[in-house]
């Protein structure tokens, strides 16, 4: 089943299921600090999965929202991202969620969402390192991040359809 429609919720549901989606974001890559150690957010790469969820599920405004506010409530509570990161790091989750979602809408199909979001993240990840005033270098940081989060990239891909599949069969059985 790759044929997938954005839920058409109630404003309140979608709200509640961003904030949802939100405050899984911003956990996950805390537990996988936790346990995981410092570098278990830039292999695991913990907060993209429910960014991407929220687009596929909720659409691109959802999407959108949860990508900006994960990494700064994110960096509010426990200072992760890195500062120096942080500006980069919300336009690229902010694209994914965009992007997952805007796609969604336009192709039905969770795998050209998906893939289609996590490449244009990426560009707009290498755009904004490219534009905006960093002493990084955007093709070293970008070949640098697929290096290390190629883990995260591949449990994105085989994880997040299903998950999304499985929580928006729940979210349309009749009986809840």
């Amino acid at each position: 089943m790759t044929n997938l429609q954005v839920l058409q919720l109630t404003k309140t549901k979608t709200l509640f299921f961003a904030a949802v989606f939100t405050a899984l974001s911003v956990a996950t890559p805390m537990a996988a600090h936790y346990f995981g150690g410092p570098l278990a957010g830039r292999l695991f790469l913990p907060m993209h999965f429910f960014v991407l969820s929220a687009g596929l599920l909720l659409g691109w405004r959802a999407g959108l929202a949860v990508g900006v506010l994960t990494p700064l409530i994110a960096y509010s509570v426990s200072v992760m991202p890195l500062a120096a990161v942080l500006p980069f790091i919300i336009i690229e989750v902010a694209a994914y969620g965009f992007f997952a979602g805007l796609l969604q809408e336009r192709f039905k199909n969770i795998w050209v969402s998906l893939v289609g979001a996590m490449v244009l993240g990426r560009l707009f990840l290498w755009l904004g390192i490219a534009i905006l005033p960093t002493k990084l270098i955007a093709s070293q940081y970008l070949v640098g991040t697929l290096q290390a989060g190629w883990r995260g990239i591949a449990l994105q891909i085989l994880l997040v359809p299903i998950a999304v599949i499985f929580i928006q069969k729940f979210l349309r059985d009749e009986r809840i």
